[in-house]
């Protein structure tokens, strides 16, 4: 410390010294009529308050030093809303009209700041500034509120008085001293009780400082009173809020006490143990009945050795615990016996399903071959079909049949092989794969597990799912499956997998070579119409909690729903349709709960719109042919136009959206038929000046394959001869540049779309006699079929 400060310090405490021989008292008439000024910005400075404040020594030392060598060691300080400069410049009109005059005591300086008792004294405002820069020095005058001796100046002090007193037990912060203090007011001078009680309060600097500026006693006691009254609210809540949190408190630590305490007791006679043993115990109990092969064996209980030696708070132990508890959870050696019985496979199938004649036929071929052999393990069933034929339904009807627990888990968009074959146990996070999880929950070892979408798996920097599903899926390698995270082998080879996709394209080939593949087509009218009347609309009416009786629908209005709402090869959309149909007649019976409603056809415009799909004319006319196409969601028909722009110069022009392969269609039967016009009775020069345009309608929907061959070759050739082909036919088959028809795929689903819409002529490759014969006869009836192996053949047909 310095000399200067060693002597300023000790000059403030002579001057202490002398002030307390003097007495703190100052009357007003001793004030000067010149002040200090020094401004504080946490809230205002009351004339009723005795209290340090610590300012800055930089740049108010001058100040205190000044005012500590006056005889009256007075100060003025007034109230600044907001950080005060550094350099201590003021606006004047940064301050309000009153401040408050104080004395100081004690003056002390210390790191940077200083420290002194300001003793309240009366209220000051200023006259006339003297300086402008600190140390500033300004003219005060000292207001003073005139004596008001009513009843009502006399009430609200002692209401005053009555809310201090209420407000005191509410705050811990006010000690017994304060009480003492507050028993030095009087209600016969109210002046510095108001100024007290506001200065109690912890309300903000501006209401405050309006309180300061109110010089009229009653205005004042008004104004204090109300800020009293908000502080005594808050406090109750305050106080509200800690009792109900030491509450909580106090019941859970007092519950944990008596836990801990219970558990020691038990401990001591024997009747608990700590949890340490109780998880031990708890795994070897799951393993009673279990067989385990030696390996599986010996590595359990290593980690139950492993984990007796560990303490139970580390992260250590809890991968230990976790490792052991998906170990001892699987069904090792467990199996549920299979009821082979084709009568009540054909029972559960038929009860399920309706159609898919062959598909079930399948099925029980596959199970006739488990019942011969004496057990239904190490094959994966692949179902193919458009979305809404029922793969996941007949997986569970499989299941089922079979009496077996039934797990589906979908697989599409899966990225990371970890999902298949679980996570290595490097931390705390980690789990095993799918299979794993599976036989956990059923809790054999021979389920039937379904993977669906398996069409859609896909890859990423994470691995490659399909190929971690080949040693899954193999049965020559599923017996000595490997998770990752358990780091056993697991016998898969007793699980019946179930795979369902809508497309093969998209299955790599070494995965879709271990499975057999069972397809499932569209369904025709005939068959929409018996699975609604079965299952789709009896679920409907259950779902909406009605009785059969209360809504009723007519076969010509479910038809009608098929054919004009719900044409897609699936029957996803009309169980939606249906649904909508219930929706709105819950509406109308709400309204009248006691009618009985019929949907009759005339009805399904108002309840569902106009119809999606209409009665569609099959295209006429010279260059338009009716082709037959695949696709993802079934079949369709697809009609091909031809027709020549001009004859300024030779051109060839594709429009529709076609694929690469479907314009080298187009290009191998323009090229075949310009070569062998002549052939066909045509005029051999129609194409060397003509500009031919082909279009397949439906532009915005993508079209490729090799099927349209002998559908644009036709197309070309009714243009080149001028003559409309014979309607009502319908044709899809690859030409070559000789004008060989070759086979094409999805004869099923084509013959569907062709009856659909109500084609019963049709052209197929010579090569596809044999799928045509397979399809079951309520497929094949009514339907008139010429086989081409030449586009001769074809031609024939079309122009005879």
């Amino acid at each position: 410390m310095s000399d200067q400060d060693s002597d300023y310090i000790e000059h403030n405490a002579e001057v202490s010294s002398q002030a307390n021989s003097t007495g703190l008292a100052v009357p007003d008439q001793q004030l000067p009529k010149t002040l200090h000024l020094l401004p504080i910005n946490n809230r205002p400075f009351f004339p009723a308050q005795v209290m340090p404040v610590v300012v800055n020594e930089q740049p108010w030392h001058q100040t205190i030093e000044q005012v500590a060598g006056t005889e009256h060691k007075a100060l003025s300080l007034f109230y600044v809303d907001g950080p005060l400069d550094a350099d201590g410049r003021l606006d004047p009109q940064q301050l309000p009209d009153t401040g408050c005059a104080v004395r100081i005591h004690h003056a002390v300086r210390e790191n940077g700041k200083i420290q002194f008792i300001a003793q309240g004294l009366t209220r000051v405002r200023i006259t006339r500034w003297l300086s402008d820069t600190p140390p500033y020095r300004v003219e005060v005058e000292y207001p003073k509120a005139p004596a008001d001796e009513r009843d009502e100046v006399r009430a609200y002090a002692m209401a005053l008085i009555n809310a201090i007193k209420e407000l005191l037990p509410l705050n811990p912060l006010y000690s017994e001293e304060l009480k003492n203090y507050l028993n030095r007011f009087s209600p016969n001078d109210p002046s510095p009780l108001s100024d007290f009680a506001a200065a109690l309060t912890s309300a903000k600097g501006d209401a405050l400082q309006d309180v300061l500026d109110t010089v009229g006693i009653l205005r004042r006691m008004e104004k204090v009173l109300g800020l009293l009254k908000k502080e005594i609210e808050v406090a109750r809540l305050q106080g509200e809020i800690t009792a109900e949190v030491n509450r909580s408190i106090s019941e859970h630590q007092r519950e944990f006490f008596l836990k801990e305490q219970l558990k020691i007791i038990q401990k001591e006679l024997g009747l608990s143990k700590d949890d340490r043993t109780a998880d031990i115990e708890q795994f070897r109990e799951r393993l009673d009945g279990k067989t385990l092969p030696d390996d599986v064996s010996k590595r359990i209980d290593e980690e139950l050795n492993k984990l007796s030696v560990l303490e139970t708070g580390s992260p250590e132990y809890a991968v230990t615990r976790n490792y052991l508890d998906w170990a001892t959870a699987l069904p090792w050696g467990i199996t549920h016996p299979d009821r082979i019985d084709l009568a009540h496979a054909r029972k559960v199938l038929n009860r399920d399903h309706d159609g898919l004649d062959d598909v079930k036929a399948r099925i029980l071929e596959f199970l006739a071959v488990g019942a011969f052999r004496g057990s239904v393990a190490g094959s994966i069933i692949l179902l193919v079909g458009p979305p809404g034929v029922g793969k996941t339904s007949i997986g569970r009807s499989i299941a089922e049949s079979l009496d077996r627990p039934f797990y589906r888990f979908s697989v599409g968009g899966m990225r990371d092989e970890a999902e298949i074959k679980g996570h290595r146990r490097t931390y705390i996070g980690a789990m095993p794969g799918k299979f794993v999880q599976a036989l956990k929950d059923v809790g054999v070892m021979n389920p039937v597990i379904m993977l669906d979408e398996i069409d859609k798996l896909g890859s990423s920097h994470q691995g490659d799912p399909a190929s971690a599903l080949l040693e899954t899926l193999d049965p020559e390698q599923n017996s000595q499956f490997l998770d990752h995270y358990l780091d056993l082998r697991l016998d898969l080879s007793k699980v019946l997998f179930v795979c369902t996709a809508n497309t093969l394209d998209s299955i790599p080939g070494p995965l879709l070579d271990r499975m057999d593949v069972i397809r499932l087509s569209g369904y025709i009218t005939e068959e929409k119409l018996a699975i609604a009347k079965h299952h789709l609309w009896p679920r409907q009416l259950e779902r909406a909690g009605l009785r059969k009786s209360q809504l009723r629908i007519t076969d010509k209005a479910l038809r009608e729903v098929v054919e004009g709402y719900a044409r897609e090869a699936g029957v996803r959309n009309l169980e939606k349709q249906l649904g909508k149909l219930v929706r709105k007649s819950v509406v109308q019976l709400l309204e009248e709960p006691d009618q009985r409603i019929s949907i009759r056809p005339a009805d399904l415009k108002a309840l569902l719109g106009t119809p999606a799909f209409r009665t569609e004319k099959q295209l006429k006319g010279t260059g338009i042919i009716t082709g037959l196409a695949w696709t993802s969601m079934g079949g369709a028909t697809l009609p091909v136009e031809a027709t020549r722009i001009h004859t300024l110069n030779r051109g060839f022009k594709l429009t529709g959206q076609l694929g690469d392969v479907m314009k080298e269609s187009a290009e191998i039967a323009y090229s075949y038929l310009c070569a062998n016009l002549a052939i066909y009775k045509a005029d051999r020069s129609f194409f060397d000046e003509a500009f031919v345009h082909l279009h397949v309608p439906e532009g915005a929907t993508p079209k490729d394959g090799p099927s349209a061959g002998i559908t644009i070759a036709s197309a070309l050739l009714s243009l080149a001869r001028q003559q409309a082909p014979r309607s009502g036919l319908a044709m899809t088959g690859e030409i070559t540049l000789t004008g060989h028809v070759l086979p094409v795929g999805g004869i099923r689903e084509k013959v569907i779309a062709a009856r659909r819409q109500g084609i019963h002529e049709l052209i197929l490759p010579e090569a596809n006699r044999g799928d045509f014969e397979e399809l079951p006869d309520y497929l094949r009836d009514g339907m008139t079929v010429h086989f081409a192996k030449h586009f001769r053949d074809v031609a024939k047909q079309l122009f005879s």
